[in-house]
């Protein structure tokens, strides 16, 4: 017989446990102080079930019948209710244990070990601006591909695609973690945001300037306005060929002038930093001119006591300068569009191949990856000897350049001196370099 609600109320404490059935399962046991709670009796695999469904008066009679209800289609569909429910329980407890930002946390701990600091430091800064605001109180049990391509189309609807691209293959990373460290996370709904991606428009390399376009530039740069350093860092860029990252995070003791070399270490090298935990990498090996060594003299006597950089930032002299500073300083000389402190580099490939001087010796100089992989880590030690040439002679070029001497600085060598074309490796410890003879 089915109960009622009046009969339910009308159940008083006998000092003895009793029951009072509903229909299908469903029953009301009154314990000996009075208290009431539903109860759903079932069969699972031939052995008789029992599970609360909840108190009365907490749980009113038409909601207990539901919810026997619900068990009973589980149990149609061959699935154990009790067992549905205790995981049911358990997701919702982990969904509040994993939220996308304690997972992110727990992706960038764990990624920071294999990746340098400024990476880190990046992906910190984006996520915290971008992605952490929108998502990062959610579980990510609960975040679906639509919530994710929302939090992209934001950065692309500002413009900044290249970003988009970025976050899009962090994103994926994080997934890709969270599968393996979060229980019960199945899908990565980070994967394929690719296809939907808005287009970039095509690549635009870093524009350099022809030899030609020299003398301009050198008048310009003499008389620029600016910061003394900042001035001499774009010569000693163009004197060189480093990159800007090396340059920046470049210190006073990297320099060795009585040998008329700058060393840059593995980790500050673009192309060996995956290779730098290695002990046998040696270093980058930047041949120096007279003119570099006596910009390097320069900056040396400017340096403060607190000073670790050979180029400081002014507002913290502990640090080194900003990574736009040499960027700023061209768009301020007004090549805003026609050079940037990366194109310096390709100025200076340019002019070089022109001039006629081997493609091996140039690569060596701006420390790109050789194609063969045997020799790959160490061609960053090689033509030293040669290189010293080659950049001595670029800067004697740049000398009559800025005198207005083009045509002079522009002529093509003629045959270069009996010099193999690819010596002996370089002893790579302890010395990992050859002896230059000092200026």
């Amino acid at each position: 017989m089915a109960l009622t609600d009046t009969a339910i109320r009308q159940a008083k404490a006998t000092g003895t446990a009793y029951t009072l059935g509903d229909l299908d399962g469903l029953s009301l046991a009154v314990s000996p102080q009075g208290g009431k709670s539903w109860h759903f009796r079932y069969y699972w695999m031939g052995r008789q079930k029992r599970m609360s469904l909840g108190t009365y008066p907490e749980v009113a009679l038409r909601e207990a019948r539901q919810a026997r209800d619900g068990a009973r289609a589980l149990l149609a569909r061959g699935t154990n209710p009790h067992t549905h429910r205790k995981q049911k329980r358990q997701a919702v407890l982990l969904a509040s244990e994993n939220t996308f930002e304690s997972v992110f946390h727990a992706w960038i701990e764990h990624h920071g070990r294999e990746i340098k600091t400024g990476t880190h430091a990046k992906i910190l800064r984006t996520f915290t601006k971008d992605v952490l605001p929108f998502l990062g109180k959610h579980s990510i049990h609960e975040i679906r591909r639509p919530d994710l391509l929302e939090v992209i189309g934001k950065i692309e609807r500002r413009g900044a695609l290249a970003l988009a691209g970025q976050v899009r293959g962090r994103l994926n990373q994080l997934y890709r973690f969270a599968l393996v460290k979060v229980p019960g996370l199945e899908t990565n709904y980070a994967s394929d945001l690719d296809v939907v991606a808005v287009p970039r428009p095509p690549i635009r390399h870093n524009p350099f300037l022809r030899l030609a376009e020299l003398p301009e530039l050198l008048k310009t740069l003499r008389e620029y306005a600016g910061a003394e350093q900042t001035r001499q860092a774009l010569r000693l860029l163009l004197l060189t060929g480093v990159r800007t990252g090396e340059l920046r995070q470049a210190t006073s003791e990297q320099f060795d002038l009585e040998r008329g070399l700058w060393i840059i270490p593995p980790e500050n090298v673009k192309q060996l930093q995956h290779k730098a935990h290695q002990s046998d990498i040696p270093p980058y090996l930047v041949p120096l001119s007279t003119q570099a060594m006596s910009i390097v003299r320069e900056l040396r006597q400017a340096a403060t006591p607190s000073q670790r950089y050979l180029l400081r930032n002014e507002r913290n002299p502990g640090k080194c300068i900003s990574p736009g500073t040499l960027n700023a300083a061209l768009r301020r000389m007004g090549y805003h569009a026609r050079l940037t402190g990366h194109g310096l580099r390709g100025t200076l490939s340019t002019a070089l191949n022109e001039i006629g001087y081997p493609p091996a010796w140039i690569e060596a100089q701006l420390s790109h990856s050789d194609p063969n992989q045997v020799r790959g880590a160490y061609n960053h030690a090689e033509y030293v000897e040669q290189r010293r040439r080659m950049m001595q002679d670029w800067a004697d070029r740049l000398d009559l350049c800025e005198q207005g001497r083009v045509e002079e600085a522009s002529r093509h060598l003629g045959v270069l001196e009996s010099i193999p074309e690819r010596p002996a490796m370089l002893e790579r410890a302890p010395q990992p370099f050859v002896q230059a003879a000092a200026y």
